[in-house]
């Protein structure tokens, strides 16, 4: 009995490697592969505009370990996309991040990313990316006009920054009372250039000479109140240069 037990066991073993083997062999001494996941769906419904499912789909690719590099990028880019319509711009941003580092000849996807940073209110990282386009696609139109744009809002900005807490005047020349207290704080110092920028503006673009003449008349004798005034009882330096300033610029500021 136990004779015949051993021999069934041994047929079984046989049996058993048998099995294996051809399906080792049907194989061609590998093992089966693993389906990816598919990147249509996670295209498709980002076309749709879909968030729901497109979130999902893309997700899906993007977390499988087994996805090609090339689907991978296409997730993240429509995810990318998707996610910046919706104003999303964080979400937006990492995926286009993601996606330009396995694939940083893309200059669309550096642009895009360019006009994320500067809905953020990024502008330096904006220019960056906009540079970088330009880089890889120096025709690349809205890289070009984009770049340009920035450039010169850094530039104004920078001008800006330059003269910020500085009067029209130089204050290592200044004698009066007023002006020292004007070159002393930084909101006078800045209404004073103000005030001496817009009064030049009007002056430049009044109809005639003799309007132009009557503009800077009614600035010097603003000044000479101002000078007249400072130190007085009740009178309130920033408020008169306040009120001058509006009423150059108008009520709307124009």
């Amino acid at each position: 009995m136990r004779f015949q037990k051993l021999i069934q066991l041994s047929g079984a073993v046989v049996l058993s490697a048998f099995t294996l083997a051809a399906a080792h062999a049907a194989t061609g001494g590998e093992p089966a592969a693993v389906p990816q996941v598919d990147v249509a769906p996670c295209l498709a419904a980002a076309a749709a505009d879909d968030i729901d499912k497109a979130a999902s789909a893309c997700t899906a690719v993007i977390d499988d370990e087994k996805s090609a590099k090339a689907d991978l990028v296409k997730a993240l880019i429509a995810r990318g996309a998707l996610y910046a319509r919706h104003d999303q711009i964080e979400r937006a941003i990492a995926d286009d991040s993601r996606a330009l580092q396995l694939d940083p000849t893309l200059a669309d996807l550096f642009n895009a990313r360019g006009e994320l940073w500067l809905k953020k209110g990024d502008k330096p990282k904006a220019v960056q990316d906009f540079g970088a386009a330009l880089k890889l696609d120096p025709n690349h139109e809205k890289a070009k006009a984009n770049h340009k744009a920035m450039a010169r809002e850094l530039e104004r900005i920078g001008a800006q920054m330059a003269v910020a807490g500085k009067p029209s005047f130089n204050c290592a020349k200044a004698r009066r009372a007023v002006e020292r207290a004007i070159c002393g704080n930084r909101e006078l110092a800045d209404l004073d250039r103000e005030i001496f920028a817009s009064n030049a503006r009007i002056v430049r673009d009044a109809r005639n000479p003799v309007d132009a003449k009557a503009l800077q008349r009614e600035q010097d004798e603003f000044i000479a109140r101002r000078n007249a005034g400072y130190g007085r009882p009740g009178y309130d330096l920033k408020k008169a240069m306040q009120e001058r300033l509006q009423r150059i610029n108008g009520v709307d500021g124009y």
